[in-house]
């Protein structure tokens, strides 16, 4: 759906729609599993097709993958299959190019659903040793790759993602009206992401409570994304803040609402232990606000010096770091320049020029 586009969505979304207008003298098909949205079909030179059965459970991803996928492939006998969400069809007698985000599944499989972590422990290996070429969105993730699978580096190109054009510094005053209408008018810290386990949401509203121990401003913690309770242990490190009137739900929100909601934060939270790149430390360096991410997998790549990094496992580390933040003005100011210059590493154009040249590698591979 387009309004529920995420991390892979966004790279796919923004990397082909470029690819698709920058090069009218090539045909795309776009095979889907479902109805689409008209809004996917970039231009002229697209050609939706729609395939069954609708692929929401291991099983039915295996039957579209190797039966649907191929049948449709051997009737328009394409150049190059591009995958960009690391799945690919093990029937498939076509060059393929497979865009693989990460491999948390390998280092945190206990925090998937059995069945779903076992599919992509088995197939994925599989799916990079058939794909002719891979793509990855950090170097983090092509050692990753590499380390796990056997994959020789030369096979493997990084294309980072970029940022919504969106994203950019918010007025005063539409500041003011963005922490009247979500927090009451007070300052807020903001997650933006899936309320997932990886997202590591369980340390972060302990952090959040010893932050408000010293905390004078009312200080409140926004989050925005679905709020699932289907983790019990999260729903009970919530249900045990001391401070959980503080802590706001928003639910999802449209991209031009977004950016005003980032932009109004006193910073960023985003605190995962595992992330193949971070989407959101990128939107919130284009708002203007300071981040707080981790020093583990692909966070410190990403934010390079413009972000305060900590241990995503030491609450008391993250705690510290919301208040030295919270506390300190002219740090808060430092650090927004810093994520001026380092957003500049990271454009859209970029990464569609950087998935073309990879398509370009594959055909000729």
């Amino acid at each position: 759906m387009s309004n529920k586009l995420e991390g892979i969505g966004w790279f796919t979304y923004e990397t082909l729609r470029r690819i698709v207008m920058d090069h009218p003298e090539h045909t795309f098909y776009f095979i889907f599993d479902r109805k689409y949205d008209k809004k996917f079909i970039f231009a002229d030179n697209v050609i939706p097709i729609v395939t069954g059965p609708q692929a929401r459970h291991p099983v039915l991803q295996y039957i579209w993958f190797e039966y649907s996928v191929p049948r449709v492939l051997n009737k328009i006998k394409p150049d190059l299959f591009l995958s960009p969400d690391a799945y690919n069809s093990l029937r498939l007698q076509y060059r393929s190019l497979l865009v693989i985000h990460d491999l948390n599944f390998e280092h945190y499989p206990e925090k998937m659903p059995w069945l779903i972590q076992k599919y992509y422990r088995h197939f994925t290996p599989l799916f990079a040793r058939k794909a002719t070429r891979i793509a990855t969105v950090s170097r983090f993730s092509k050692k990753d790759i590499v380390e796990h699978y056997d994959i020789e580096p030369e096979k493997i190109d990084v294309v980072y993602n970029g940022v919504n054009e969106k994203y950019a510094p918010v007025s005063d005053q539409e500041k003011q009206t963005i922490q009247k209408k979500y927090t009451d008018g007070h300052p807020y810290f903001i997650y933006v992401g899936a309320l997932i386990d990886r997202k590591n949401l369980g340390n972060l509203f302990k952090a959040f409570d010893h932050f408000k121990n010293s905390d004078k401003n009312n200080t409140r913690l926004l989050i925005v994304g679905s709020k699932m309770w289907n983790n019990k242990e999260l729903k009970t490190t919530y249900e045990h803040m001391r401070y959980t009137d503080d802590v706001l739900f928003t639910g999802r929100l449209t991209v031009n609402e977004l950016y005003k909601v980032t932009g109004s934060a006193l910073a960023m939270m985003y605190v995962s232990y595992f992330e193949g790149f971070g989407i959101p430390i990128l939107e919130a360096f284009a708002a203007g606000i300071p981040v707080i991410t981790s020093n583990v997998t692909s966070m410190p790549e990403v934010a390079g010096d413009a972000a305060l990094l900590v241990d995503p496992f030491d609450v008391n580390d993250i705690a510290h770091a919301m208040s030295t933040v919270a506390d300190n003005e002219q740090l808060r100011k430092e650090m927004v320049e810093k994520g001026y210059e380092q957003r500049k590493w990271f454009s859209w154009d970029t990464s569609a020029q950087n998935l073309w040249a990879s398509i370009e590698k594959t055909l000729t591979s």
